[in-house]
């Protein structure tokens, strides 16, 4: 009788100990399914690639008065208007790789998946740059105050704000496909998978669309006052309205 209380005991003891060690447990298993055991870092870290402590930041310098950005899958181009360079940054660790050249102020700049293109304002040129050295492979006329740069995918398209109009150059080579006239003062460029659209600033307060294949213009629509950044999410396109504090969606 003895022996079986005694065991009865233990049975109960063990039973206690695997409970309170399951308590201790639950806040770690209460987060199991978010893919965290323990951690004082950000508790939602599925599909990560490693922990991210939110509110870091870092600065790194470049060169005088940088404007625009471009990432070519490892680093990240900057535009250094006054300085009238290009910045290479690795983007890992913000390390300076490169130094670049350019023409007088450099304003835009897009990637065409293997080479960096550079709008020149103050020499009406695009320079176009191997991403992988950073070697020029070629300068090319447009018209007058070059600004924004962006590549459709064959093409490079380019804002002159002095002349009202975008050029077209063929990515291959820099030839020039066309000038296309458009609203005054263009300075912004979005590309939506099949069309061009061009942000008209100052005093149109328009929005101008280009069919990419030949240039043709398919309509020019009123936004609010100075609009300027544009991008595509898939279905419209946005504008930032910089004198009226509005976007617009198109």
């Amino acid at each position: 009788m003895s022996d079986q209380v005694t065991r009865q005991q233990s049975k109960s003891t063990i039973t206690a100990i695997l409970l309170g060690n399951l308590l201790a447990l639950e806040p770690q298993l209460a987060h199991a399914a978010d893919g965290v055991v323990s951690s004082t870092n950000n508790a939602q870290q599925v599909a990560m690639l490693h922990w991210y402590q939110a509110g870091l930041t870092a600065q790194f310098a470049v060169g005088n008065r940088p404007r625009a950005l471009a990432f070519d899958g490892e680093h990240m181009w900057v535009v250094n208007s006054f300085s009238n360079t290009i910045t290479e940054v690795q983007a890992s660790d913000g390390a300076i790789t490169a130094t670049v050249a350019t023409s007088l102020s450099p304003s835009g700049i897009a990637f065409d998946g293997a080479n960096i293109w550079v709008s020149n304002f103050g020499s009406n040129e695009v320079l176009k740059l191997r991403a992988s050295d950073g070697t020029t492979l070629g300068s090319f006329r447009t018209g007058s105050g070059p600004q924004a740069v962006a590549f459709d995918g064959a093409n490079i398209w380019v804002t002159n704000s002095f002349s009202n109009s975008v050029s077209r150059l063929r990515g291959s080579d820099g030839a020039n496909l066309g000038l296309f006239t458009v609203g005054s003062d263009p300075i912004g460029l979005a590309f939506d998978g099949a069309n061009i659209w061009v942000a008209n600033n100052v005093p149109s307060g328009t929005v101008t669309k280009l069919r990419t294949s030949d240039g043709t213009k398919l309509g020019t629509f009123p936004v609010g006052e100075f609009p300027f950044g544009m991008a595509f999410d898939g279905s419209h396109i946005w504008v930032a309205n910089g004198v009226s504090n509005t976007v617009s969606k198109l």
